[in-house]
């Protein structure tokens, strides 16, 4: 079982930036794929990011293709997402997931097999 943990959340305005970890404990966590997905009121969570268990592939929603960034240091057990231009409908909670999934399921909630608690990113215009 793997525990994740999210931090790096916040208020922050338009055209700024933030950097969200993904803190892991648990068996075998670096050999995980680990996504970023949001959720904003009212609205699915939607997949934003992933990143293989050896960080050489990565997947991006366009959405956030060439603003959002995601990395991942399996010293530390951490996942990052490093977040640039922000923008007022970025607001959402973000989560951070680990997954044992193909590449192919990375835009897949249900491939996730463990979730973090979310957190909060509030961008202002």
């Amino acid at each position: 079982q793997v525990q994740l943990v999210e931090s790096g959340g916040g208020l922050v305005q338009a055209g700024g930036s933030l950097r969200l970890s993904c803190a892991a404990s648990g068996r075998a966590v670096s050999t995980y794929a680990m996504g970023w997905f949001r959720q904003a009121p009212g609205k699915e969570r939607e997949f934003l990011a992933a990143i293989s268990w050896r960080g050489s592939d990565k997947d991006y929603a366009d959405s956030v293709k060439g603003r959002f960034t995601i990395s991942r240091d399996n010293a530390k057990n951490t996942a990052y997402l490093q977040m640039n231009s922000l923008k007022p409908e970025d607001t959402a909670v973000y989560y951070c997931g680990a997954s044992y999934g193909s590449r192919a399921s990375w835009r897949i909630q249900s491939t996730y097999n463990n979730w973090g608690q979310g957190t909060q990113v509030t961008v202002s215009s």
